[in-house]
């Protein structure tokens, strides 16, 4: 039994002597002469002092800009911090010039095609080709290039193309529905538009043909559509557009036409969109120069990654961590990325291609831990590993029992980092650090330069407690802005209604005296018990536990007095009936191991979860509908991962809300 808390693991002496944030400190103390003791003193100093911490990131890395810079802070505010002003930084460019020369920069497994390895040379070659092939399309500075496309290394080469001539990108896996697509895709009047034709996943083949023809169909800003044939070999011609085959369009491209276009720091480089569940996706615009210099920081100094790494993270194209692995390069590394179902044919897989690739650090999910766990996975018996040093989890709550599990039977010695970030900072507000130590079920430390903390309702900091999580201080990587929002009106309600110039990220977290984190869900889904507030994942990790209990979902409907009704959503391992010794022991463990506030008034059996296509519970949306919210206002069947997943949902929703609250 692994507790909150527990120390599961610390870093050997010649690990942390040979960690790059031991290097940086030593350069500090010769270039500055500043010296810190310790992990925390250098995190305190990187939030008191930005532009000191801010220009050493600059000079430490050797950013490139053809003007130097000035002052590292112009405007402080949030938003609208002004970064390094009159700098000019090009993603694209600082990526591929800081690219490991020997070796592959991209290895790359998949379902439909065979593997292979993309060395510096070529990546080169096909990153200025499609870059001179998008200008003769017509596209400059500021123009839209969208991708639907999924994890492969054209994917990256798209990214980069388009950051090169300073165009706008922006892309959607093909599992995606073309409804999710096109309410994100409209919104940026994209001029071309790269897609494959279709996708396997689990051993199945998904045609997209009539799906292309109809997003293209509803995009008349659509200039040009580059075809990548990926499913089929030679595929039918989109319709409506002038089409081109990518594999012509670069064979044709000049490369001795090629030059970076030469953008301020602040200059957009890609828009991620939000989840939808509910209403418009928000996009979310971010610069070349804050994921340039964050990027060298999150990996280069907190991640520990350089030219020796070789980095694997299973990730859909249209998550944020493709965006992160896909600029990993820029330290030197190599990136190894997979397309498909992640345990088809056997639930193994990834870790059968991590020990294939020699990968050293590994990101992984909490569910799929969980899924592995269940399914009775052991893959140090199956796997060497030997190369492997970190595991990367996140995308959820990561439990004491994923640490747990991860140490047992993966490998003992290694460093299992819990992070929390997201799509608005293409970063993580806790990381790791190798010196650390590592504790079940909490982040090991605040990234370096993030002001973050839990602030109570009064707006207060408060520690071991839970509050909510705020950054305090402005961060190179937040939004520029959101797509298409006049005075930044969504921007400011989203993350700065509460506390104006603070952002509320809206997630709860509680800060631990030794200053690790625990998040423990997300502040919008809080159950409020009594006038104690709940995080999800304190149910869920209980729950979940349960023999005969394959997942669960947990909400709260507010009454008028400031209390709520706690409904959990139950799936059983079998049939999809809750048994009266189920539902006993469910309420048992959640007193006994909970408290009596984290019993459920109703326990409903369900047949399934829904999750978004980034792997998140659908909560909010569940708990609206129970409010009275009308489905077709409270979530987007597109961005589901089974649609159908919802519909006994929403037919409880219904007699829910006519029934009232019993």
């Amino acid at each position: 039994m692994v507790n909150e808390g527990d120390l599961m693991w610390r870093a050997p002496a010649e690990w942390i002597a040979e960690s790059s944030l031991v290097t940086y400190r030593r350069w500090l103390a010769d270039r500055f002469g500043l010296t810190f003791p310790d992990y925390q003193a250098l995190w305190r100093w990187s939030v008191s002092d930005l532009d000191a911490f801010w220009r050493s990131v600059w000079e430490y890395f050797g950013v490139e800009s053809s003007v130097p810079p000035g002052a590292v802070l112009g405007r402080r505010t949030m938003p609208g911090a002004e970064w390094f002003p009159g700098t000019r930084v090009n993603l694209a460019r600082e990526l591929l010039r800081r690219i490991r020369r020997h070796g592959p920069v991209i290895i790359h497994r998949s379902e439909s095609r065979s593997g292979g390895e993309i060395p510096a040379a070529e990546l080169v070659d096909r990153v200025e080709r499609l870059a001179v092939a998008l200008r003769g399309l017509g596209v400059g500075e500021g123009d839209r290039v969208v991708g639907y496309l999924p994890s492969i290394p054209e994917t990256t080469i798209a990214v980069l193309a388009t950051a090169a001539i300073g165009a706008v990108w922006a892309c959607c896996a093909p599992d995606f529905g073309r409804r999710t697509v096109l309410d994100r895709f409209h919104q940026l009047d994209p001029k071309v538009l790269i897609a494959v034709d279709g996708y396997r996943f689990g051993g199945r083949d998904f045609d997209r043909t009539p799906d292309i023809d109809e997003i293209i169909g509803h995009l008349p800003s659509l200039e040009a559509v580059i075809q990548l044939p990926y499913l089929h070999p030679d595929p039918p011609a989109p319709t409506g557009r002038r089409s081109v085959r990518w594999d012509d369009l670069l064979a044709a491209a000049d490369r001795a036409l090629f030059s970076f276009a030469d953008v301020a720091f602040d200059h957009p480089l890609w828009v991620l969109f939000t989840s939808g569940t509910t209403g418009l996706p928000k996009g979310i615009v971010h610069s070349h120069g804050g994921i340039v210099i964050e990027t060298l920081k999150l990996l280069g100094l907190n991640g520990n990654v350089g030219p020796d790494s070789r980095v694997f993270f299973y990730t859909s194209s249209g998550w944020v961590n493709f965006n992160i692995l896909t600029v990993t390069p820029m330290l030197g590394a190599t990136i190894v990325m997979y397309d498909g179902n992640p345990a088809y044919p056997a639930p193994d897989l990834l870790w059968q291609i991590a020990d294939d690739v020699g990968a050293t650090n590994f990101g992984v999910s909490p569910a799929y831990v969980q899924l592995l766990s269940k399914a009775g996975v052991r893959p140090r018996d199956r796997y060497r590993l030997d190369r492997l040093r970190y595991v990367t989890c996140t995308g959820s709550t990561v439990l004491p029992e994923h640490f747990g599990w991860l140490y047992r039977e993966v490998k003992p010695e290694m460093l299992v980092v819990s992070t929390s970030g997201g799509t608005e900072v293409c970063t993580g507000f806790f990381t790791g650090a190798v010196g650390e130590p590592v504790h079940a079920g909490e982040m090991q430390v605040r990234g370096l330069g993030v002001a973050v903390e839990a602030w109570n309702e009064g707006g207060e900091p408060v520690v071991d407690e839970v509050g909510e999580l705020v950054v305090r201080e402005p961060m190179p990587s937040m939004p520029i802005r959101f797509w298409n929002d006049p005075g930044n009106r969504r921007y400011l309600d989203t993350y700065f209604d509460m506390w104006p110039g603070v952002w509320r990220h809206g997630d709860l977290l509680k800060v631990t005296p030794r200053g690790t984190g625990i998040i423990s869900g997300r502040s919008d889904s809080t159950l409020n018990r009594h006038g104690v507030r709940i995080g999800t994942s304190d149910i869920y990790r209980i729950v979940d536990a349960v023999p005969g209990v394959r997942d669960s979902l947990a909400v709260n409907v507010d009454r008028p007095d400031g209390s709520g009704h706690m409904v959990l959503f139950l799936v059983p391992a079998t049939g999809g009936v809750v048994t009266d010794d189920l539902e006993s022991t469910v309420r048992t463990r959640l007193r006994n191991e909970g408290s009596p506030r984290h019993v459920p008034d109703r326990i409903v059996p369900m047949l399934a979860v829904p999750y978004t296509l980034t792997g998140k519970k659908m909560e909010v949306p569940v708990k609206r509908m129970l409010q009275g919210t009308a489905p077709e206002r409270a979530y987007t069947r597109d961005a589901m991962v089974v649609p159908e997943a919802m519909d006994a949902y929403v037919a409880f929703a219904a007699s829910f809300v006519k029934g009232g609250i019993s």
